[in-house]
C-alpha cells in the first residue's frame, strides 16, 4: 500500500452518510429508533454454560428484536463471546434454551445449521482475513463455497461490496499484509456482507483501531443497517461505539463477582440510561472509572 493510499479519500457510495455528514455528527442520532419488542429473532431463554466446574453464564435470559441493533458489554472474561458462539449454535447450552425465529437450536439439523448459518454475518476483532488470499479473493470466497454464480457476478458482488466499504478498486488486488489496520477491518466486513446476512455479528470492531479509522468503522456500521434489513450484534468494550450504534445496551457481569441469587444481566436499556445508571458497576464500566475495582484489588 503506497502512502497515497493510506491517506486517500475513501471512495464512500453515493448519498453515504459518510460522504455528506460532517465530522462527529452520528447518523444514527437523528434516525435511532427502537424496533418492534414483538419479532424477536433470536432468545435466550435461561441459558446456563458451563466449561467442567466452571460457570460462565447461569440463567441469562433476554431477546433480541428483529432490525434491532445491540450492543454487548461487560467486563472480559463475563461471557460475551460465549453468548455469541450459542447464538450462531457453535456451542451448546448447559441448560436452557436459545431460539432463532422461534424454533429452539436444538431442533435444528446439521443440514438445516449449514443454511442458517448463511443467515449470519461475521466480523472478527482481528478480520481473520486468509492471509494467502488477495482482498479480491478473499471477499469472493464465500461467493464461491455458497452460490453458482458465474465470475461476472461474482466480480460485481465483489466490487459493489468493497465500494460499500469505501475501498478503491486498486485494493481487490491487493494482499492482506499490504493493508494497515482498518483497511482490514473494512475487507473483513465486505466479506461479512457479501451473502447478504440478516444478522450481522461484530466481535470488538474498533480493537487496535486509532479513533479515526475507529470512528470510520462505527459509521460503516450505522450505514450498513440503513442500506439493508439487518439486526447487528455488537461485542465491544469501546463505550463510543455503545454511543454511536446501539439501539440498546446489554451489560453482563462476571459469574465469581455476582451475589448467588444476582442476575448475570445488571443493565437492558438504551445508551444514555447506560450512561446516567445508578448502578455504580454500570455507570464506572461505561465511563471508565477503575476507583473501585482498585479498593477491590488493594483489599484482596
Amino acid at each position: 500500500m503506497t502512502p497515497q493510499e493510506e491517506l486517500a479519500e475513501p471512495a464512500w457510495p453515493e448519498g453515504s452518510p459518510l460522504a455528506t455528514e460532517p465530522p462527529g455528527m452520528s447518523s444514527a442520532g437523528k434516525s435511532r429508533h427502537r424496533p418492534p419488542v414483538t419479532d424477536p429473532v433470536l432468545e435466550f431463554r435461561h441459558i446456563s454454560r458451563r466449561f467442567g466446574s466452571q460457570e460462565v453464564l447461569r440463567e441469562v435470559s433476554f431477546q433480541i428484536q428483529r432490525n434491532e441493533t445491540i450492543a454487548i458489554i461487560g467486563e472480559s472474561g463475563c461471557g460475551k463471546s460465549v453468548t455469541l458462539k450459542l447464538m450462531i449454535g457453535l456451542m451448546q447450552p448447559s441448560s436452557g434454551t436459545v431460539f432463532l425465529d422461534g424454533k429452539p437450536h436444538r431442533e435444528r439439523t446439521e443440514d438445516e445449521w449449514t443454511r442458517e448459518r448463511l443467515r449470519f454475518g461475521f466480523l472478527f476483532q482481528g478480520a481473520a482475513l486468509f492471509d494467502s488470499l488477495s482482498v479480491y479473493e478473499n471477499v469472493a470466497f464465500g461467493l464461491r463455497q455458497n452460490t453458482d454464480w458465474g465470475e461476472d457476478e461474482i466480480a460485481d458482488a465483489v466490487s459493489q461490496r468493497l465500494h460499500e466499504v469505501g475501498l478503491p478498486p486498486t485494493a481487490a488486488r491487493k494482499m492482506p499484509s499490504e493493508l494497515s489496520g482498518g483497511m482490514r477491518k473494512r475487507v473483513g466486513l465486505a466479506r461479512a456482507l457479501a451473502l447478504a446476512p440478516e444478522i450481522m455479528m461484530y466481535d470488538e470492531p474498533t480493537t487496535g483501531l486509532d479513533p479515526i479509522m475507529s470512528d470510520v468503522i462505527n459509521e460503516l456500521i450505522l450505514q450498513t443497517r440503513q442500506n439493508r434489513p439487518l439486526t447487528s450484534i455488537v461485542i465491544t468494550h469501546d463505550m463510543v461505539t455503545v454511543g454511536r450504534v446501539a439501539d440498546r445496551v446489554l451489560m453482563f457481569y462476571p459469574r465469581a463477582r455476582l451475589k448467588p441469587d444476582e442476575p448475570q444481566i445488571i443493565f437492558d436499556g438504551t445508551p444514555q440510561e447506560a450512561f446516567t445508571s445508578s448502578d455504580p458497576r454500570v455507570y464506572q464500566f461505561c465511563h471508565g472509572q477503575a476507583g473501585e475495582r482498585i479498593r477491590e484489588m488493594t483489599a484482596a
